[in-house]
């Protein structure tokens, strides 16, 4: 890792905090994330797959989002629905014709 044996030794005693670079040289050399390495016997978050979930769970999925991240969510959800009913218009009233 490059860290002087007494760096390593504090660090190994409690009496100083290790760098995230060296966390990362750790993690590099077991071919982990740091996730894993710091998060090491636990459960990691695994990414979440909207796919098999209902509507309602969907909409609770996306509450836990921050602020800013809800707002691009509805948004783009907006447009979508503008959009199908603009298509709709068209095509009922191309029907008509």
């Amino acid at each position: 890792m490059g860290m002087h044996r007494s760096n390593y030794s504090k660090i190994e005693n409690g009496q100083r905090e290790i760098s995230v670079a060296a966390l990362d040289k750790i993690a590099a050399f077991f071919n982990i994330t740091l996730d894993e390495l710091v998060h090491l016997g636990e459960d990691i978050p695994k990414e979440v797959s909207i796919e098999d979930k209902t509507t309602v769970e969907q909409i609770k999925l996306i509450q836990e989002l921050d602020q800013e991240e809800k707002n691009m969510v509805f948004k783009m959800i907006e447009t979508f629905l503008t959009k199908k009913k603009f298509k709709d218009f068209f095509n009922k009233n191309i029907a008509a014709l």
